[in-house]
């Protein structure tokens, strides 16, 4: 669909009744909860909602990472929310933790649990699961990955996040475009995040991958040495397998390209069910992954594979207007308390 969505493919003005369906479809939904005909239910806690309004990834999760350690470090107790999307299980909502099994609650929510240290629910009802997350009293904040169309959950504070390249395609909606509301969506946000390059009133976000690190598995011998992290500059040169089951892998495929390695180029669907096989390729060369992919492949690692951790880097000023805004946000239910 990227060729449709993005390169101005000239099917998409076929698909524009469809479109005007969907946008017909989407208003109404809108229309519906503004008017109280469906319900929207608040919790216990501020929530602030990190989405975005084009389908697959605009870096949503990385931001919501570092908005978990940046509130933390502000006096915050933060918990995060997400849908858990691919995970097989049978019982949802559910608490996820850093030894969960992606293959149950989905890869997404292992990574957050891993690298926030904070607690996670994951399940496709954010009300209940909100619910189950401020059920032991550690959280006083919540954070709900994707969740900017899931208008049954009340929120105090909108991110909108966005590829600062691709910005929103060709424009229009579902299924001519990539989009699953207009852009008009976005006056109504309180902050819109651009990765890569920002427009007026936008605030801009880099990422940063520095140093590789080994795909561990558990049931690797003990008596093998086991590979240390290494620096991605210090692979320049080199040429490497690149895997990744990302929503837009080329841009995967680009960081390592313009840290100098010469890349191998092996794209699979958003969210991909990885098995061994997918990482074999009849040499030797180093199989390089996103950290996304690297929790459902861990368990058959072998030698010679690793993953490029992504630190997302917002600006000084976005970290200061975020914390404003909940300011305002705290002294609110202060009085409603």
């Amino acid at each position: 669909m990227a060729a449709l969505w993005y390169n101005g493919h000239p099917a998409a003005t076929w698909l524009a009744p469809l479109e005007w369906l969907f946008r017909g479809a989407v208003a109404c939904r809108r229309a519906a909860y503004r008017s109280g005909l469906l319900a929207t239910r608040r919790l216990a806690a501020p929530v602030v909602v990190v989405g975005n309004l084009c389908v697959g990834g605009g870096g949503k999760t990385p931001l919501v990472i570092w908005l978990a350690g940046f509130l933390l470090a502000h006096g915050y107790r933060p918990g995060v929310l997400c849908r858990g999307y691919g995970g097989g299980a049978r019982c949802w909502p559910a608490r996820v933790t850093a030894d969960s099994d992606a293959r149950l609650w989905g890869d997404e929510a292992v990574l957050l649990a891993r690298r926030t240290g904070v607690p996670v629910v994951a399940g496709a009802d954010r009300h209940a699961a909100g619910r189950l997350l401020l059920a032991d009293g550690t959280c006083d904040l919540v954070l709900c990955d994707d969740g900017l169309q899931h208008l049954g959950l009340a929120r105090d504070l909108e991110i909108a996040v966005l590829d600062g390249e691709l910005r929103h395609g060709n424009g229009r909606c579902l299924p001519a475009g990539p989009l699953r509301e207009p852009p008009t969506r976005l006056a109504l946000v309180d902050l819109v995040v651009a990765r890569g390059s920002a427009a007026p009133g936008e605030y801009l976000m880099r990422y940063r991958g520095r140093r590789l690190c080994p795909l561990a598995s558990p049931e690797q011998p003990p008596e093998q040495p086991m590979e240390q992290p290494m620096d991605l500059a210090a692979w320049s040169g080199r040429r490497v397998h690149a895997v990744a089951g990302i929503a837009h892998p080329e841009s995967f495929f680009r960081s390592l390209e313009e840290a100098g390695l010469c890349v191998e180029r092996h794209a699979f669907p958003d969210h991909h069910p990885f098995r061994d096989t997918d990482l074999y390729f009849r040499d030797d060369l180093p199989v390089l992954m996103t950290e996304k992919d690297a929790v459902k492949c861990a368990r058959f690692a072998r030698p010679g594979q690793w993953f490029l951790p992504i630190e997302a880097e917002p600006g000084v000023d976005f970290g200061a207007r975020v914390l404003r805004l909940l300011e305002k946000v705290r002294r609110m239910w202060t009085r409603n308390s």
